[in-house]
């Protein structure tokens, strides 16, 4: 009789686990999402299985910040004008584990700084239209940018 009632409990975790990784699922499939995203989202769950669910579903690929990086990195020097300063921000902003992102930014800083660099002057372009050299400079420097990014423009 024992047997079965641990039977049952069994099954009624492994049911609960199965409607968690479910309800995870569909959070992390319509937008990529971090590893603390997910935490900070499912906060009320069960901690134990909801760490067993992350682990899950980390093994399966569906978590993984080191994906993460790469694909908003990948989608901004697509789509936007941003420094290396606020590619950073924003990433740690989401919750990327400080150690993964300076990793990641110490291997690909070569492309990142070109990109900062494209950025900039991409910027220079659109507001030189409205503002002269020095406001430009001066609104690069309040977003972020390198100055040895911004002492670049001098020489165009």
């Amino acid at each position: 009789m024992i047997t079965k009632f641990a039977d049952e409990g069994k099954l009624e975790r492994l049911e609960r686990l199965e409607k968690l990784k479910t309800k995870l699922l569909k959070y992390i499939m319509f937008k990529k999402r971090t590893e603390k995203e997910v935490w900070k989202k499912f906060s009320e769950e069960d901690n134990e299985l909801l760490e067993e669910t992350i682990e899950i579903l980390k093994e399966l690929g569906y978590i993984d910040d080191r994906k993460y990086i790469e694909r908003f990195i990948s989608e901004a020097i697509s789509l936007k004008n941003l420094s290396m300063y606020e590619l950073r921000y924003k990433l740690y902003s989401n919750g990327i584990n400080k150690e993964l992102l300076e990793e990641y930014f110490e291997e690909n800083i070569d492309a990142l700084l070109e990109y900062e660099k494209k950025s900039a002057d991409n910027i220079v372009i659109k507001k030189s239209k409205n503002m002269d050299i020095e406001d430009i400079k001066a609104y690069l420097r309040k977003k972020g940018y390198k100055e040895d990014t911004i002492s670049c423009l001098e020489k165009q």
